[in-house]
């Protein structure tokens, strides 16, 4: 499932911005089908326009219903009468998207045997300060069994010792969930340490889900900014 909605606060309509001929929605599209790891992939938008554009290149897609604040919801709905266990979210403005990384994610739960864990996602480590003090790179800390502890906007840890070998992981877009847990999701208000962080994975440990975290070398480009929309650019060349 592709969550896409059209006005994005940071960079409105960037999913329709162009990437190399064809708009930014499309790629990832066309990147999570070519993995070849899903029954079937969606788009799951509030836009005709991104309906549209998916449906005119052979694409599956989903209008939602209602107004929704963030992707997991958009996604919840989505699903609510399919018949599937594990569903995976991949970020519309992720055209990047690889298969080691989403096999990965998706193979967590395979060796799930005791079903511990409710979501799992990608995490992969950070080393310039531009990008770990960056509000929109998300950070995320793990215990030793690298579930997330939270993830924030702010650097984290903090390096209070100098000296000590902090290393920094940033959380990549990309959740598995089962789907009891994104069906909990929905239903669950939203708390004070989402709201003020603004990162709905957050809303998840809130409520006591447990989130499996996989480290990935496979960075990428999320296109949040027009900045990234040309990066994107001169790497898809």
């Amino acid at each position: 499932m592709i969550p896409a909605r059209y006005a994005a606060s940071r960079f409105p309509a960037k999913l329709m911005q162009d990437l190399s001929g064809k708009p930014v929605i499309v790629r990832t599209y066309e990147a999570a089908v070519k993995t070849g790891l899903f029954d079937e992939v969606y788009v799951v938008t509030d836009s005709k326009i991104i309906y549209d554009t998916i449906t005119e290149e052979s694409g599956l897609a989903i209008m939602s219903k209602k107004e929704h604040d963030c992707g997991s919801d958009r996604i919840a709905e989505a699903v609510m009468d399919m018949n599937v266990d594990i569903i995976v979210n991949v970020q519309g403005d992720e055209p990047f998207t690889d298969k080691e990384s989403l096999a990965a994610v998706i193979e967590v739960f395979k060796a799930d045997a005791e079903k511990e864990i409710d979501l799992a996602s990608l995490m992969v480590k950070i080393t310039t300060d531009d990008e770990i003090n960056n509000p929109n790179t998300v950070k995320v800390i793990v215990d030793n069994r690298n579930f997330a502890l939270y993830f924030s906007r702010s650097p984290i840890p903090f390096p209070r010792a100098k000296g000590e070998h902090t290393v920094y992981y940033k959380h990549k877009g990309i959740y598995a969930f089962r789907k009891r847990a994104l069906m909990d999701f929905q239903r669950l208000p939203m708390l004070s340490l989402e709201a003020t962080e603004k990162i709905e994975a957050i809303r998840y440990l809130e409520y006591g889900k447990k989130i499996k975290m996989v480290e990935t070398s496979v960075s990428g480009i999320e296109i949040d900014t027009p900045e990234d929309l040309e990066k994107a650019q001169a790497a898809w060349r």
